[in-house]
């Protein structure tokens, strides 16, 4: 287990943007993959983003992709998600987990997760 702890959520105007922080614990954050997910009572869960363990390759779901940044610092165990132009179906709980990593999509199944964030866009 990897204690995951995420935090930026809040409540934000359309058209601004937020970064979503993901702080890890433990010495295992460089070797692993990582992932952005959120969930909506109507779309349910959905990963939006992942990560490599270097961070030198990313995945950024298409209906998302130049609005969604998924970034890392392992010298920080800090995994990032920056997301512009905010619209009000972005509205949901954002959650950070690590992943078994493979695939084009590079996050094959989340293995931890983190208790989320939440972020409320009003338009």
């Amino acid at each position: 287990q990897v204690p995951l702890v995420e935090s930026g959520g809040g409540l934000v105007q359309a058209g601004n943007s937020v970064r979503l922080s993901c702080v890890a614990s433990g010495d295992v954050f460089s070797q692993t993959a990582m992932a952005w997910w959120r969930q909506t009572p109507g779309r349910g869960r959905e990963m939006v983003a992942a990560i490599t363990p270097a961070g030198d390759h990313t995945y950024v779901m298409d209906s998302v992709k130049g609005r969604f940044t998924i970034s890392r610092d392992n010298a920080k165990n800090t995994l990032y998600l920056q997301i512009d132009s905010l619209k009000p179906w972005d509205t949901a709980v954002y959650s950070c987990t690590t992943c078994i990593d493979g695939g084009s999509r590079i996050c094959v199944s989340a293995t931890n997760w983190g208790r989320g964030t939440q972020v409320t866009v009003s338009s």
